[in-house]
């Protein structure tokens, strides 16, 4: 079962919100409702899925509805129509009561703007949410520096944030999030103050935490690069309606329609894409079939080397044309003649880290798997291709990548 359910959810600001899902049902855009009625239409019937220990992304420009959805999913706002599960209960018809025991137990979230008491310390801060739930002395302190610890900022317990970086005072509204140990952190635009270079940082922090954590965080950006670096999978919105749901790969790749594809046009590939997208068939054989059969299998292919892996296929060596055609003549076999020194990558590695490793290696860079079984191997041109041939790009894009590609030593 999904951690989060939301189906058919939708929010109008305004007298008689029921007109405007009427209208809505009939075929009027959002922009017909607000000019003939002066309703607004921030959600439009959204539905999707979070799975647990998911980072879900909701991406959109400014006004699109993202912010107002993820404050749908704790009722901070109230929806006008649709469901949410969370952990499969329904959470639109609990009472305040009901509803204040799943915030306090399953959900965290982290605000844009931080949100810290300016005359409390970072313990204090981060202490704020147990402290209203009546935790003792003890043991709020006590999971207060836990989180803080989480986040690094162990030195700055007792400092306040006025002295803090804005990089630092995010960190203590994670923190805070953390201290209730939720399973659903909810983080509208929660990088966006701070500056590029911290934002990055922010951004690696997230992911390491992730990591240990596992938790199902519902994360909101305008940004795409952002999105995605972030998300396991992301959701495009316009107009408070939910354009296309997908990995970032399938966002880029096979985008839903011309808003989508101008959305993504200059996002650079080598950042979503990875070797699993690019990888060719492996030619392998086992060691005991000789270096005969090993160079008539290469003529057959028409490659220049071969994998040597076990029955389990899992990776053992790799051997050239020219090696082979010795062992024929000295009677040595594949498994004396093989390299064992050779590059490996994992089929998640990206495709900008893979760039300069081709730049330095003069054999196939094998894609393994767990126990080192051989799942494909990474060519240059393959490499080249899944960057300018994977998504309908402009020439002019194309020769960039080329200069960009040829520049960090893959001659195209």
């Amino acid at each position: 079962m999904p951690k989060i359910q939301v189906r058919q959810l939708s929010k109008v600001f305004g007298r008689q919100p029921q007109l405007a899902l009427k209208l809505l049902a009939e075929g009027w855009t959002k922009e017909q409702i607000f000019r003939q009625t002066g309703l607004s239409v921030g959600v439009n019937q959204v539905s999707f899925d979070v799975e647990e220990g998911e980072i879900f992304v909701i991406m959109g420009l400014s006004g699109s509805g993202k912010s107002t959805l993820v404050r749908l999913c704790n009722r901070l706002i109230e929806p006008t129509s649709g469901t949410i599960f969370i952990d499969g209960e329904e959470i639109i018809g609990m009472n305040a009561t009901q509803l204040r025991e799943v915030r306090r137990k399953k959900l965290g979230m982290v605000f844009q703007n931080f949100a810290l008491f300016p005359q409390r310390t970072v313990r204090e801060n981060v202490e704020f949410g147990l402290e209203i739930q009546h935790v003792p002395v003890d043991a709020r302190q006590e999971k207060a520096r836990e989180a803080i610890a989480l986040v690094g900022l162990e030195e700055w317990e007792n400092a306040y944030p006025v002295q803090l970086s804005g990089g630092m005072r995010q960190r203590v509204g994670l923190a805070r999030a953390l201290a209730n140990n939720p399973d659903v952190l909810l983080m509208d635009e929660a990088f966006s103050a701070l500056d590029p270079l911290i934002r990055k940082d922010m951004q690696d922090e997230l992911l390491e935490l992730q990591m240990t954590m596992k938790k199902t965080i519902l994360f909101i950006t305008h940004d795409l690069h952002e999105a995605l670096r972030l998300g396991d999978r992301i959701a495009l919105m316009r107009d408070g309606q939910l354009i296309q749901v997908g990995r970032p790969e399938e966002i880029m790749t096979d985008p839903a329609d011309e808003f989508v594809k101008k959305f993504v046009e200059d996002a650079d590939l080598s950042r979503v894409l990875v070797a699993k997208n690019v990888m060719k068939r492996a030619e392998a054989i086992t060691p005991d079939k000789g270096a005969r059969v090993a160079l008539q299998l290469m003529m057959d292919n028409g490659v220049s080397s071969l994998y040597i892996v076990d029955k389990k296929r899992s990776l053992l060596g790799l051997v050239s044309a020219y090696d082979v055609s010795l062992a024929i003549s000295t009677g040595e076999t594949l498994s004396t003649i093989m390299k064992t020194d050779i590059p490996t990558v994992s089929p998640d590695t990206l495709l900008h880290d893979l760039i300069p490793m081709m730049a330095d290696v003069h054999v196939p860079i094998a894609v393994v798997g767990e126990q080192q079984r051989l799942l494909g191997v990474l060519v240059k041109g393959a490499v080249l291709g899944g960057l300018v041939g994977k998504v309908n790009i402009s020439d002019e894009r194309i020769e960039r990548l080329r200069v960009e590609v040829k520049s960090d030593g893959l001659r195209a």
